[in-house]
């Protein structure tokens, strides 16, 4: 199995996903609490062709990103009310954990094998960054959804730098956009 530029194996969870009310909020919380860092965000934007249960949604996102260690953490704001794979839960439970990611050089292959083991594609789409994503509604047996990330030379030309930039990283410049 190929390995990622951070060092994990492709196949391996890569991200740790939170849907967060304020990502703002959040990345000044995890700063200030835990010194992780820095963060990047991208957005606020509409998705490119997101399709939410099979249905062209297009709701405003927030991502941001950053490492600790070899872990991804990403945290996700919606910032309206368009029926998305973030709003499926009740108001009042709807934010935390949300999904892990894998990073896998096989995308098509391992979408199909989830769909073959009788998982719904909950929600899918090509990043901004430009990978393909699928989410995999695991939620009657895991605590959260898998994110398929393929794992192409896109990937690597987005993640990487942030990677890099979290080695080490000084506490300065916590927050960067693009």
């Amino acid at each position: 199995m190929e390995s990622m530029g951070t060092g994990l194996p492709f196949g391996s969870i890569t991200q740790m996903a939170y849907f967060v009310e304020d990502a703002e909020a959040s990345m000044k919380a995890y700063v200030d609490r835990m010194g992780i860092g820095p963060w990047f965000v991208a957005g606020p934007f509409h998705p490119a062709t997101p399709l939410y249960r099979g249905k062209p949604l297009v709701p405003l996102f927030t991502l941001t990103f950053t490492y600790s260690g070899n872990m991804m953490i990403e945290l996700i704001q919606q910032h309206d009310e368009t029926p998305s794979v973030f709003l499926e839960k009740a108001k009042a439970s709807r934010y935390g954990f949300h999904h892990w990611g894998i990073a896998v050089d096989n995308f098509d292959e391992e979408v199909a094998r989830y769909r073959r083991e009788g998982y719904e594609i909950a929600y899918s789409d090509t990043a901004p960054m430009g990978m393909r994503v699928a989410y995999m509604d695991t939620l009657k047996e895991l605590p959260g959804m898998v994110e398929l990330i393929e794992g192409n030379a896109a990937f690597e030309a987005f993640f990487m730098p942030m990677y890099k930039a979290s080695i080490g990283w000084d506490g300065r410049d916590p927050i960067r956009r693009a």
